[in-house]
């Protein structure tokens, strides 16, 4: 182990090692804690801080955040996009990866906002939000069962992928539970056989959402955007012949791309042809407007805030495409890394914003996340094994994880 992680933290690693996966995780993990406690301080009502509200924040850093990305890409030239093939359409010849990976872009641009227009209902949203952290766990292992049964994926889930899905929607659901009444009832009564019980005794206004039109438009909108994102990038990853470079930085730009147009054209429909509701302190349409009309004297420093943000995209996407993994794996990674920084970051900004600390549900769900963690371990090193033996990828010099495949091969 100490020799993987000196080799994540000093080298240059190769695609689809697991040393690349650690340091992408490691990546994202440091962007997302980033991206979490700057909103926490720019929307701080506090004397001395922006309280800016949601939609101001959300626009001024989505506009940073969505530059930096397409800044890079084609400073980079990614957008050479190294096709398997060519298709002419109205006289037009691009890559035939264009016809899907655009869609995903769009779809990209659904999901970005979505969030922030959960919050911004005049009620309770927690389970949604419970529901769109989950959504990605339970998206991914679909995904990965309806494309084995197409003949697109060839490879198996791993039993233990399987398990690590279960203790990581157990973690998610925990803040569901009633854990702060159940402890107050035990302890007021002095009969602690109440706190089980009570555990499951649910608020029913966190279900609010379920007879909300529009919460629900939101998180519809949000599980079907990123169930069509995730497939394309499963059906890119999982279709390109031999030869055939995998091209992950090319897919990321040209979806950056795409959704940097559609979340523009939106940009432009919301300011020049919907109509506020002044009338209303959270209407979307009046908030998002005021944003440019009347900008918030710190705009500039919230949208130098959303940079990370835009960092991070680039290390989500790549795991969501780690090459040779299951989007059952990548997805998991995925979300249990940026549930780790969140806990991480409740904490951060407890401390340093003297915020809400962490709950008793967060530190149980983290101790659960690691316990998802070692099964995904134990799958990601029998993958590594089958993509070595097959020369799918190439191992780092004196791997741990291949030499654990020699010896796991010896004694077989």
């Amino acid at each position: 182990m100490i020799k993987m992680m000196r080799t994540v933290f000093t080298q240059k690693t190769h695609d689809g090692t697991t040393e690349r996966l650690l340091q992408l995780a490691l990546a994202y993990f440091a962007t997302y804690i980033a991206t979490g406690i700057a909103p926490k301080y720019f929307m701080n009502t506090a004397p001395g801080y922006p309280a800016m509200n949601d939609v101001q924040y959300m626009v001024y850093s989505t506009l940073f955040s969505s530059l930096f990305c397409v800044s890079l890409v084609i400073a980079w030239k990614w957008y050479k996009f190294q096709s398997q093939g060519k298709i002419t359409v109205l006289g037009m010849t691009f890559p035939k990866e264009f016809l899907y990976i655009i869609p995903s872009g769009v779809c990209t641009a659904v999901v970005i906002p979505t969030t922030t227009l959960m919050y911004l209902l005049p009620i309770s949203v927690m389970v949604a939000m419970i529901i769109m952290r989950a959504s990605i766990i339970v998206i991914s292992r679909i995904i990965d069962t309806i494309q084995i049964y197409q003949g697109i994926l060839t490879k198996k889930v791993y039993w233990e992928e399987n398990v690590a899905v279960i203790f990581a929607l157990f973690a998610v659901a925990l803040q569901l539970l009633n854990f702060k009444g159940a402890i107050t009832l035990a302890r007021d009564t002095g009969n602690y056989m109440l706190f089980l019980p009570q555990l499951f005794v649910f608020d029913p206004n966190n279900f609010a959402f379920l007879t909300n039109a529009a919460a629900v438009t939101i998180l519809t909108s949000y599980i079907i955007a990123y169930a069509i994102r995730i497939y394309i990038m499963n059906y890119f990853k999982n279709t390109r012949t031999k030869g055939v470079p995998y091209d992950n930085k090319g897919f990321f730009a040209v979806e950056q791309l795409s959704a940097s147009g559609a979340m523009v054209l939106a940009t432009l429909a919301v300011v020049f042809l919907m109509t506020p509701d002044p009338s209303n302190a959270k209407d979307f349409v009046a908030n998002f407007q005021s944003a440019f009309s009347m900008p918030h004297p710190q705009w500039f420093k919230a949208a130098i805030a959303g940079i990370p943000y835009g960092i991070g995209a680039f290390f989500s996407v790549f795991l969501f495409m780690f090459k040779g993994r299951t989007a059952t794996f990548s997805g998991l990674v995925n979300r249990l890394t940026s549930l780790i920084a969140g806990t991480i970051t409740t904490l951060l900004v407890f401390l340093l914003m003297a915020q809400k600390p962490p709950k008793m549900e967060d530190w149980l769900g983290l101790i659960i996340i690691l316990v998802a963690i070692y099964f995904l371990g134990l799958a990601e090193k029998k993958r590594a094994c089958e993509l070595a033996t097959a020369h799918e990828i190439e191992p780092e010099k004196d791997s741990e994880i291949t030499a654990s495949c020699d010896t796991e091969q010896k004694r077989s």
